[in-house]
């Protein structure tokens, strides 16, 4: 069986040198143990805002230790020290601006600022890529998307297409609580479920 692995970075150089604690991969793994009810290992990584660095994270991840995800959290805006993005399409063999599209619109909702975002998702070898935002409120909200009072998805989350992404890159079959997020195939995707 070909076991979901998760890649999780963080990048702040004030959280990686300790300055203040960070909630970026404690936001995200809180979200995950909710999201998914396939099994999956997570691998966790807290670095500075340094593109050679956040590049040979990235790479790390994907190429020796086989994430068939990685989500990163900080330094997607304008700022000069800002180089997620930046780091994130150096090492992609292909881009999928759905998902930034779909992140900044969520984000939109919130705040008029959410156009200053520069979030990518891409895909580098058997990996899907996403830079997610910084605050643990927005990224349950770019993970999930948003509902009304009665569970009523009104913009749907970026997690909803993950699970067939990864299964169109050859990884595991990813299942989850539709409580939470709904993940969406194609019918002729679908698998049963054997009990």
């Amino acid at each position: 069986m070909n076991t979901l692995r998760i890649g999780l970075v963080s990048i702040s150089d004030r959280a990686s040198s300790g300055v203040y604690q960070d909630k970026g991969i404690p936001a995200l793994q809180e979200w995950l143990a909710q999201a998914l009810t396939t099994p999956f290992v997570i691998e966790t990584r807290l670095i500075p805002d340094e593109q050679p660095l956040i590049e040979q994270t990235l790479c790390e991840l994907v190429d020796e230790m086989g994430c068939h995800l990685v989500l990163t959290t900080g330094g997607t805006g304008p700022a000069r020290r800002d180089v997620t993005p930046d780091a994130t399409l150096a090492v992609a063999d292909r881009e999928m601006p759905g998902f930034g599209e779909q992140m900044r619109q969520i984000s939109l909702r919130f705040v008029p600022t959410a156009i200053l975002s520069r979030q990518v998702g891409v895909i580098r070898k058997q990996a899907l890529i996403l830079n997610l935002p910084g605050q643990p409120k927005s990224i349950k909200e770019t993970l999930e998307g948003l509902k009304q009072e009665n569970g009523e998805v009104v913009v749907p989350g970026i997690f909803a297409s993950v699970p067939y992404c990864i299964q169109l890159l050859d990884g595991p079959y990813i299942e989850t609580d539709p409580q939470v997020v709904a993940a969406f195939r194609p019918k002729n995707a679908i698998r049963e479920i054997k009990s």
